[in-house]
């Protein structure tokens, strides 16, 4: 829960200094924020992949072999479940809304138009996996700092209800993390599959950065099926 308490003060700590900072980050400041953000992603994301690797190199090769079938097969899935389409959809649905926004909005339209976008970014459900198979609470951290800067730009534009997105954060990512670590860590640390999950994990943390730093777009959505493929094709390939 480390990771999501950390989402949650993000959302709110980024609303209280919108509203008393009108001023903003200015475009150079914002472009720092963007590069450290995004070299921050870089090392904690491939450091989550190797510290899961171990053993020989053949074995490190294979459990890169497995990963990097994974993250195809995730992908391919991901495709089939349209799952980066509907990501896409809630957001162009937020951006439209706030398109048509009156002068005065009221705080519940903030409300709902953060709460969708927040709840329903694949890095926060990737994060809260992460963070309650192994604790890794780094992915919750940089989505912490992005929704933070968002919710200082938002509470100017809805107010106060912005910071209450934050709630609905809480819910959704706390009840996946839960679930993963009381229910799925167990039996996957029993068969040894969880550090197949985290190397996969890793290469889609560091995928994010290229994202941030607009190298490239990745469809992450697309990619959450891989974290089911890791641990079956492990014990596949045993």
């Amino acid at each position: 829960m480390i990771g999501t308490l950390l989402n949650l003060v993000g959302i709110v700590a980024g609303g209280i200094i919108g509203l008393f900072w009108r001023k903003g980050l200015s475009p150079q400041k914002e472009s720092m924020f963007r590069v450290l953000l995004g070299v921050f992603t870089v090392f904690y994301g491939l450091r989550l992949t190797w510290i899961s690797l171990n053993g020989p190199g053949a074995q490190i090769l294979k459990q890169l072999g497995i990963a990097v079938l994974s993250l195809m097969l995730g992908k391919l899935a991901g495709q089939l479940l349209r799952l980066q389409k509907a990501s896409n959809r809630l957001g162009q649905g937020a951006r439209e809304r706030i398109a048509n926004q009156s002068v005065n909005p009221p705080p519940g339209e903030g409300f709902k138009i953060c709460a969708a976008l927040f709840c329903a970014a694949p890095l926060g459900i990737l994060g809260a996996i992460q963070d309650g198979l192994s604790g890794y609470y780094y992915p919750l951290l940089v989505k912490a700092v992005m929704e933070g800067l968002a919710a200082m730009g938002f509470v100017q534009l809805f107010g106060w209800g912005v910071m209450l997105s934050a709630i609905p954060v809480l819910a959704v990512q706390g009840t996946i993390a839960l679930g993963c670590k009381e229910f799925l860590e167990p039996r996957l640390q029993a068969h040894g599959l969880v550090d197949s999950i985290n190397a996969v994990g890793g290469l889609l943390v560091f995928s994010v950065a290229l994202v941030i730093l607009e190298l490239k777009k990745i469809e992450l959505a697309d990619y959450l099926p891989s974290l089911v493929f890791a641990p079956v094709l492990t014990w596949l390939w045993r």
